[in-house]
């Protein structure tokens, strides 16, 4: 499919990339570039890749597929390093869970015959770094590709047919559009869950053991996503910051209609406030997002 693709970060998202690519050989070259020597040791360790690259110009120079799985905030000092040696008409993709700020940075940048192509694989943990990886992280998961009024529809249609080796669903949207949906369905849950996770260790510090002995299932899950990557989750709210504050405002109101029915004691409001919500699980299991009895990272009998 490609002549030679370069990861550029592998934590998470680059490493499960880069156990997939050599699962199934999509490539006839494969090089990896992360500035963390720890995090390059954790490959050389593992035998994920054989051509490790110690600079990220010798990584990009002659690549057809540059895959950016970095933080945000990391992209521009990337493209400082790079902007000179990508090869022509080679496609640039990341892995961010944010896109109206990045492609600004691209725009900004105006590189000439390559083609930048955001894409955003809707698979992950709250582990991070290589080891936390596997092959199977994108398995019928969706992946979405953003297009733009300059995109080149064989480029895109190339990088599709990518995810969907990897084992993704692709969806096409606009930037704006992915945003906004991101916002609702993976920034405002995490939002919720670190504040939820810091409520609960605030309180009287002689009751921390306890709360933490006796969390039940729903302070348990939260404390999942709030493990999250503090680093890509600070940039994913600093980048999507206008969309994240109007969810946010409405969750608020949500807040406080929910505070004002239990200080009435209203019986009917709560009664349909709860009802309200119940059918969304059976939708999502529905729709392929999730199983009936999901582990949420339990421990097998």
């Amino acid at each position: 499919m490609f002549e030679k693709i370069t990861i550029i970060g592998c934590g998470l998202i680059g490493s499960s990339i880069l156990r997939n690519i050599n699962n199934n050989e999509i490539s006839k070259s494969l090089t990896v570039f992360d500035k963390s020597k720890n995090v390059l040791e954790t490959i050389k360790k593992e035998n994920l890749c054989s051509n490790v690259s110690k600079d990220i110009q010798s990584a990009v120079k002659d690549s057809d597929l540059i895959i950016l799985a970095i933080p945000l905030s990391s992209y521009k000092e990337v493209l400082l390093s790079t902007k000179d040696i990508f090869k022509k008409d080679a496609i640039i993709t990341d892995t961010g869970s944010v896109k109206k700020e990045v492609n600004k940075i691209f725009e900004n940048f105006n590189l000439t015959n390559i083609s930048w192509i955001a894409s955003h694989p809707i698979a992950g943990t709250e582990e991070s770094g290589p080891s936390a990886g596997f092959k199977d992280l994108f398995k019928n998961r969706w992946t979405i590709i953003c297009e733009s009024k300059n995109s080149n529809k064989d480029k895109i249609e190339k990088l599709k047919k990518f995810w969907e080796f990897l084992g993704s669903n692709v969806k096409l949207m606009s930037i704006d559009e992915h945003d906004q949906i991101l916002a609702l369905t993976s920034h405002l849950p995490h939002a919720v869950a670190y504040n939820i996770v810091k409520t609960a260790i605030s309180t009287d510090e002689k009751f921390r053991n306890e709360i933490i002995k006796y969390s039940a299932g729903g302070l348990r899950d939260f404390t999942r996503i709030a493990s999250s990557d503090p680093l890509m989750w600070r940039d994913i709210f600093i980048d999507n910051s206008e969309n994240i504050i109007k969810i946010l405002d409405e969750f608020s109101k949500n807040i406080d209609d929910f505070k004002k029915a239990i200080n009435e004691k209203n019986s009917d409001k709560l009664l349909k406030i709860f009802a309200s919500t119940k059918n969304v699980r059976k939708e999502i299991i529905k729709a392929g997002q999730d199983v009936e009895s999901p582990d949420f990272g339990r421990k097998k009998n």
